[in-house]
This record gives C-alpha cells, structure tokens and sequence, in this order.
C-alpha cells in the first residue's frame, strides 16, 4: 500500500517521490544486460586450473541481484504513479489539511461536528440517526424539517457527552408514523492522508477514518 500523510497542521503541501527518467531506467536496463552478459562470458571463459573463487561468484551474484530489483521497482513504482490509481493519488493529495464532507464514519473528538441537513418534501418529522463504527444504533434525535447545515453535539438526552470515537449519521423522513425516505447524512472532517490501496485511492481522515471519493459532497478549506 502506497501512502502520503502529512501531519504537520493546516495548509500542508504534499509532494511525490522523484522516479527516474525514461532515459535514466533505460540506462539501469541497459547495464543489468551488460553486467548479465560480462557474468556469463567471464563464467564461460575463467581458466580451468584458477576457477573463480566460490565467495567472488556470490558476490557478483549478488550484485546481479540488486540490479535486477532495483530495475524492476523503479518500473513498478512509475507504473503505479502514472496508472489511474497514481494519478488519483496525486490529485487528492492536494486536499491533505481540507475538510470534507462525508457520509463515511468521522472521529468525534466531543468538539461539536458540522453536519448537513437535507429536508424530505411531504416529512411530518425528521429524525436524526448516530451509529457507531460498527453501525450500531446508538442515539436518536428529532430535528426540524429545514435544510442546512447543523452542529452536531454529540450530547444524550441527559445531556451526557458521547464518547470519542468514529461515528457516522443519517435521517429518517416520517409521516403518518410511516417511514417516507432514509438518508444518509453528511459531516465535515479533516483530511490527514492519502493512500492507495488495491481497490484505488482512498482518503485518509482525522481519527484514522478513510473514506473514496464517492463517499465526498463537498470540500472546504
């Protein structure tokens, strides 16, 4: 898994590591065949009565070895920067220190979170729905019918804060007592990291949260 994190605070900028050129990893190429060569014709042609000692052998061996991997990861590591994936990765590193808004779970550190409201047209109520990290139930509230943005304070009927952990929210539309609609909700949360994992890019978010793009409404400084 490729990774770019940057933990140093607000406005970071992020950069990608510098691959070798076209012509210089055709010139790597290029002495991994040579040294190849030279190994075999020095093999081939070493005097019967003063064979190469068995420790040089394993030396050059060696270094043959490390030719050929560190030829082949430079291919790897360019194709996996210029790929779809790489390119996703680039560009969203370049949101490493913004906010997103997400419906994936988001780290409550018991700092009020801002969360997005849509209303649900016909909706005699609306109910707004926590679930932990592993999707439980844990809190319902009853909201207002607008649409907009709200601050979350992650409070019980008591009053009694939540503990800090990763939470995600949605709203149930009602009328009649009849459920109309069931929404995912979307809350702001900072972006810490990027990452590339087999399924593609993915965002990396304050608390150890990750989210794909799709998961993303809004971005914000």
């Amino acid at each position: 898994m490729t990774s770019i994190t940057n933990t140093s605070g607000l406005g970071y900028s992020s950069s990608q590591p510098t691959l070798p050129s076209g012509t210089a990893q055709a010139e790597a190429a290029s002495q991994f065949e040579t040294f190849l060569k030279m190994l075999t014709t020095q093999i081939k042609n070493q005097d019967p009565l003063n064979p190469m000692e068995g420790t040089e052998f394993a030396v050059q061996l060696a270094t043959f070895s490390g030719v050929e991997q560190q030829v082949q990861t430079n291919l790897l590591l360019k194709q996996l920067l210029q790929g779809s994936g790489g390119g996703e990765l680039g560009r969203l590193s370049d949101w490493i220190g913004r906010e997103v808004r997400t419906s994936a779970p988001v780290w409550f550190d018991r700092s009020p979170l801002t969360l997005q409201i849509d209303g649900v047209a016909n909706a005699e109520a609306m109910t707004l729905v926590t679930l932990d990290e592993q999707g439980n139930e844990i809190l319902r509230e009853s909201i207002g019918l607008g649409s907009g943005e709200v601050d979350w304070q992650g409070k019980r009927a008591n009053g009694e804060l939540l503990p800090a952990g990763l939470y995600s929210f949605r709203v149930e539309a009602t009328k009649d007592g009849e459920v109309l609609s069931t929404r995912n909700v979307g809350a702001y949360t900072r972006v810490t990291g990027v990452e590339l994992a087999a399924d593609g890019a993915r965002l990396v978010l304050l608390g150890g949260g990750v989210a794909t793009v799709e998961d993303i409404s809004a971005l914000r400084e």
